[in-house]
């Protein structure tokens, strides 16, 4: 019987030890979360699809829905022709100046001709000089004309670009109507359906990224000298049935300022406690959840 005693003595004794410490065997507990992200609509319009549903894996770039684009595609429509019949009134500078390039042409010849007659006394200067003033106004001529033309053309490329371009925001608007999942990940939540009216801004879907979730826990200052930056960590999570999950982590984040411990923590002692925030980085096989609690064993 004494002995019975001296043993129950003994086992409430390492009880009351184990629960005035209030860590057990780990350093530090948290909760789960991801990277999350509301998809948006970026066109405005009727949405035509919408094929997704919560808890569906999607991969980065995945088309999921569509939204009506018809008046885009004939705005389109309407800029290529537009940009066509400019295009057409380009002028040919060479072949509109065609004429007056072989008029000179045959002035020089002529020049050259007379220039010999001259030589040998079979022709006079007068005709020569002639000749020459006609070359200079042949010449103007063509230096006006082809200013002209010039000006003509870089006015009528200036008006293609210009369409050009509308023409490329018009594609740029009408690529936005396809609905596409900006990364790789779970749809947590849908907010729209087909058939509704999207503007632009009018959120589609959550999806997050669980590929890897991030537990943030919070440390205190003694503990802050225990860990360093990309540091690996154990963290575990119930299993279930009683037992722990452990898994590796690596510590990509720690806050650079302290902060009083999260309401979540009850007893009041630890509350007034400062601590510092810091984020783990867990691969998940799965079987983590947002939101999960775990521990960390630093």
């Amino acid at each position: 019987m004494k002995l019975f005693r001296l043993l129950t003595t003994l086992s409430a004794l390492f009880l009351l030890f184990s629960c005035s410490n209030g860590k057990g065997d780990y350093d530090a507990t948290g909760s789960f979360e991801a990277t999350e992200i509301i998809v948006s609509s970026q066109a405005n319009g009727r949405i035509l699809e919408l094929g997704l549903n919560e808890g569906d894996q999607l991969e980065q770039g995945q088309e999921v829905g569509l939204i009506d684009s018809t008046q885009l595609y004939l705005q389109k429509m309407s800029l290529l022709s537009n940009a066509k019949g400019v295009r057409a009134q380009q002028p040919d500078i060479k072949a509109q100046t065609a004429a007056l390039q072989e008029q000179i042409k045959s002035l020089e010849r002529e020049k050259a001709r007379l220039g010999r007659l001259v030589t040998a006394n079979a022709a006079n200067q007068k005709q020569l000089d002639d000749i020459d003033s006609q070359l200079e106004v042949v010449r103007r001529q063509l230096s006006a004309l082809t200013s002209t033309l010039q000006k003509s053309s870089d006015n009528i490329s200036a008006q293609s670009s210009t369409l050009d371009i509308q023409v490329a925001q018009l594609e740029d608007q009408l690529d936005k109507t396809r609905i596409v999942s900006p990364i790789s990940g779970t749809v947590l939540n849908r907010y729209a359906e087909a058939g509704e009216l999207a503007t632009i801004g009018t959120p589609l879907f959550k999806i997050a990224d669980t590929g890897i979730l991030f537990l943030r826990a919070y440390v205190t200052n003694d503990q802050l000298a225990q860990i360093k930056l990309n540091g690996e960590v154990t963290v575990r999570v119930d299993d279930g049935h009683g037992g722990m999950k452990s898994y590796k982590g690596r510590i990509n984040w720690i806050s650079d300022k302290s902060e009083f411990t999260p309401k979540t923590i009850q007893t009041k002692n630890e509350r007034a406690n400062l601590v510092y925030a810091l984020k783990i980085a867990v691969p998940n096989d799965g079987f983590l959840k947002i939101g999960m609690y775990g521990e960390v064993k630093l």
